[in-house]
């Protein structure tokens, strides 16, 4: 057998041993969510790979805006938009109020790729919820956001790569409205050290099991009063990022 047989053969015995690990270890939690095969559900916990299929919806609008439906999220279809040469949206919602989300977005006119819209639904409610009953025992009843589409390169730069925001998959959060009526600011609260602070945290990084790129005061000071989140589809500019 040569060396290049040998290799190959390593691959596939190592292939068929992780999908058999991974199979068994689905069968022992009952979580269909864990196996890279199955069909992702919004309405199912997160999954080891739940943010690898909500990136992959970007391929998909009919199938993002089904699953959308299913998890009874509640949506308007916005008209694409070209604009420029990597500016625009074909794939565009806006979350409406009601059904299965009970966060709503200021300014409403919030409009978000369909992928992006998905992760946003199940932040809500793997997420942002549940840590918001254990820092403040409140609900998030509203996020204040900087915006989602704007056609522009990273940095509002002149030249090099075009940001997310350019084809509507990224959002910037700026803050948190409670049913206590408190607010938890990204510009305020983040370096605190309280129990605001821990729930943006807790937020950024629940996150990054969802989006493809998050990004908070942590990564540098152009992020210091928003968490960015995108949506990228994985591997597209070779790295992602969780700061």
């Amino acid at each position: 057998m040569t060396g290049l047989r040998r290799v190959i053969l390593a691959i596939l015995i190592g292939t068929l041993l992780l999908g058999a690990v991974l199979l068994g270890v689905a069968m022992l939690r009952n979580r269909p969510q864990d196996l890279p095969w199955t069909r992702l559900d919004l309405g199912e916990p997160i999954g080891m790979f739940t943010g690898r299929k909500l990136a992959g919806l970007t391929d998909d609008y009919a199938l993002c805006r089904a699953l959308l439906r299913g998890a009874g999220v509640r949506y308007a279809m916005l008209a694409p938009v070209q604009g420029g040469e990597r500016c625009g949206y074909a794939d565009a919602v806006r979350l409406s109020e009601g059904g299965a989300r009970r966060i709503d977005f200021a300014p409403s006119n919030l409009g978000v790729s369909c992928p992006v819209a998905a992760a946003l639904a199940m932040w809500e409610w793997n997420v942002v919820q549940p840590a918001a009953q254990r820092h403040f025992g409140a609900r998030v009843t509203r996020i204040d956001h900087l915006g989602s589409y704007s056609c522009r390169r990273i940095y509002g730069r002149s030249a090099g790569d075009w940001s997310e925001h350019a084809t509507a998959d990224a959002v910037d959060i700026a803050g948190f409205r409670l049913s206590n009526g408190e607010r938890v600011s990204v510009l305020a609260d983040w370096e605190k050290g309280d129990a605001k602070a821990a729930f943006l945290h807790e937020v950024r990084t629940g996150g990054c099991k969802l989006f493809s790129t998050v990004l908070s005061p942590d990564y540098n000071a152009a992020h210091r009063d928003h968490l960015h989140l995108d949506q990228a589809e994985r591997g597209e500019m070779g790295w992602r990022a969780c700061r």
